[in-house]
């Protein structure tokens, strides 16, 4: 079957009737979903006012919006992921935004680096089962044609979240301080999940699928097999994974580097880099998921080529920004980019879901966020306070700006990976 046939048999799929019960759950994950990112933004904002009480170094920085997170995050997505293909989905998001939203409030009250640490660890864990199983619940809500557009909604509320967290975040370190921010967050968390399971019907595996697969779950070395098997799934890996390095190094940095090297001050944050933040990257997601819902009715190398075309547009647009002295025209230069640096995330969530069958959805989901959140949310920031922190001694408060700047070569590397996908992509749809 080609693409275009089996776009069309998913477009068939019946879906009368549940209009509002899949625009419902749509709405209640992206709520959740934006909690979920809301908890991660919200100490790269407040970084400034915790080094100051705590006095820890950008590498250790670093570690706590990265690797420390994202080590806890993929360890358990794998394992979530794999109880989410073979028991109630809804039910266990909900869990999993107690869990997060209770360790998130514990960061207000944490007294030093490893307590703050330990947090992270316990917030990373819970999160671990939000995404993967809500993509395999909007996976079964809406037919293979209308997914990547349909994810491309939901990926909304990473810059949702990313604009609530900087312009709460911003504001709190001003009027409730930083500890209280963590606390008031952590408390909406914990009261928005059961309404999740209340108001959000487990929707029946595979029924939007123009071929009814063998209803069971697949064992996690057969999900990881079809990465392997598949070129495109596994170059999809590898492209978001040099993608997400970059864009997670910009999206935990960017607001220390306006702050401490381009001088902006904290209540200019709130104002305009919060809604800058949020608009940018939701054009992005959006963008790329509407394009590629539009332009893979013609060919299936849209999955690849809209990434690739928008790294191509990240690269030279993001170094101008990086290269001038004012805050406020280095923010406007950064709009392009941070909106281009978010254009692959809905395209590779939704082609992993149209080349995966019901049953291992949200496993095959969660090995794609292991590059994700392995490579991309654990090294890039990492790699980017390493990199300003060995720069200090020479440049000062300007080892940011050059830090940001080494991200530029993975940059490339990603535009290349996902430029090199589209040679497979027909292919396998046709499969």
């Amino acid at each position: 079957m080609t693409e275009a046939t089996a776009l069309s048999a998913g477009s068939a799929a019946p879906d009368s009737g549940h209009a509002l019960r899949r625009n419902v759950a749509l709405a209640m994950l992206f709520v959740v979903g934006t909690i979920n990112f809301v908890d991660r933004q919200l100490l790269s904002v407040l970084v400034e006012p915790i080094r100051a009480e705590m006095d820890f170094s950008d590498t250790q920085f670093g570690l706590l919006t990265g690797f420390a997170f994202a080590l806890f995050y993929a360890a358990a997505g794998v394992p979530v992921a794999m109880i989410a293909d073979r028991w109630n989905r809804v039910k266990l998001i909900g869990i999993a935004c107690v869990v997060w939203s209770g360790f998130t409030a514990a960061c207000g009250m944490v007294s030093n680096f490893w307590q703050l640490a330990l947090m992270r660890f316990g917030v990373g864990a819970g999160e671990a089962g939000g995404t993967a199983p809500s993509l395999s619940v909007i996976a079964d809500y809406y037919p293979p044609a209308r997914r990547p557009l349909a994810i491309g909604l939901f990926t909304l509320n990473g810059p949702f979240g990313v604009f609530v967290g900087a312009t709460f975040g911003a504001w709190a370190a001003a009027n409730i301080g930083w500890r209280n921010a963590f606390i008031v967050i952590g408390i909406v968390g914990i009261l928005v999940a059961p309404l999740l399971v209340w108001l959000v019907r487990e929707p029946a595996r595979g029924a939007m699928d123009a071929h009814k697969p063998a209803d069971e779950a697949l064992p996690f070395s057969q999900s990881l097999a079809m990465f392997i098997r598949r070129p495109s799934l596994r170059m999809v890996m590898i492209g978001s994974g040099l993608a997400a390095f970059v864009s997670y190094g910009m999206l935990n940095w960017i607001p220390a580097f306006l702050m401490r090297t381009q001088k902006m001050p904290l209540e200019a944050m709130a104002t305009y880099f919060g809604p800058a933040a949020g608009i940018t990257f939701g054009i992005g997601i959006l963008g790329g998921g509407w394009l590629v819902s539009h332009r893979a009715k013609v060919s299936a190398r849209a999955y690849g080529t809209i990434p690739a075309l928008a790294t191509a547009v990240l690269i030279p647009t993001f170094i101008a920004a990086l290269l001038v002295d004012s805050w406020q025209v280095s923010l406007a230069l950064m709009l392009i980019p941070m909106a281009a640096c978010t254009a692959y995330v809905a395209p590779a969530l939704a082609l992993v879901q149209n080349l995966t069958p019901p049953r291992s959805r949200a496993t095959a989901a969660a090995v794609l966020m292991l590059m994700f959140n392995i490579i991309g949310l654990g090294l890039g920031p990492l790699f980017a306070g390493v990199v300003s922190d060995s720069l200090k001694p020479v440049h000062g408060d300007e080892s940011l700006r050059w830090a940001l700047m080494a991200l530029m070569p993975f940059a490339a590397a990603a535009g290349l990976a996902q430029y090199r996908m589209t040679r497979y992509l027909e292919k396998d749809f046709a499969e």
